[in-house]
């Protein structure tokens, strides 16, 4: 399929990072430009106009925004190669129902981490432990979220990885211990290329947080 593909993206966003693995599983070529997101470009806002984020999947000139949307919509694009959602149905379904409980619940308790101190930030580690141990419930023992095969709640998720460790370092606690299953499901994704070349470099990520957290008076 002959197509021109832009990713309007940032290199710390958990989010561009789904639709990055997405493209790489399927070995799709495509133009990377990474977006200011204090100064957002013209082509951003006329792409996105209703929400201005990243990221933006452009295929032949036309916007696919939100990133579990630019996923599927990957997926279903390129459907014979290295399918991401399961074929049947149900499972499709609980697959998609996961991966909106990692944008309401992980990424929600995981930003308090790093934007509050004092009582704030504790309740916030406990939540976020919480959020993990139910998916590593849901995990089990299989190798990945779908099975045996890495899949669309696997993509969904791992970005945050990345992220860990500046979660773990601005609120001074330790996610192995209590998630040892999640853990190594994260490190076996890192195994795989399309994983490890599309997430951000944690201490890059911890750095960032870092200048932000200073921005916003938290430290």
């Amino acid at each position: 399929m002959g197509s021109e593909i832009l990713l309007l993206d940032s290199w710390v966003s958990m989010f561009g990072m789904r639709v990055r693995i997405a493209l790489a599983e399927k070995g799709i070529k495509y133009e990377y430009r990474e977006e200011d997101l204090r100064s957002k470009s013209p082509l951003l806002l006329k792409m996105n106009p209703v929400h201005k984020k990243v990221p933006v999947l452009i295929h032949n000139g036309k916007p696919v925004s939100e990133s579990l949307n630019a996923v599927q919509y990957i997926d279903e694009t390129w459907k014979d190669i290295s399918p991401l959602l399961p074929s049947d149905p149900y499972y499709r379904s609980q697959s998609r129902f996961w991966a909106d409980f990692v944008d309401k619940k992980v990424y929600d308790a995981g930003r308090k981490i790093w934007t509050t101190k004092g009582k704030d930030q504790e309740k916030a580690k406990k939540e976020f432990v919480e959020c993990l141990k139910v998916l590593e419930g849901e995990l089990g023992d299989k190798p990945y979220f779908e099975g045996e095969s890495f899949g669309y709640l696997d993509v969904a998720l791992i970005g945050f990885y990345s992220w860990f460790y500046a979660y773990e370092t601005c609120g001074n606690f330790s996610i192995e211990p209590e998630c040892p299953k999640l853990i190594a499901w994260a490190k076996r994704c890192m195994e795989k290329e399309s994983v490890s070349k599309s997430l951000a470099e944690p201490q890059k990520v911890y750095d960032l947080v870092l200048i932000l957290r200073e921005k916003f008076g938290i430290d």
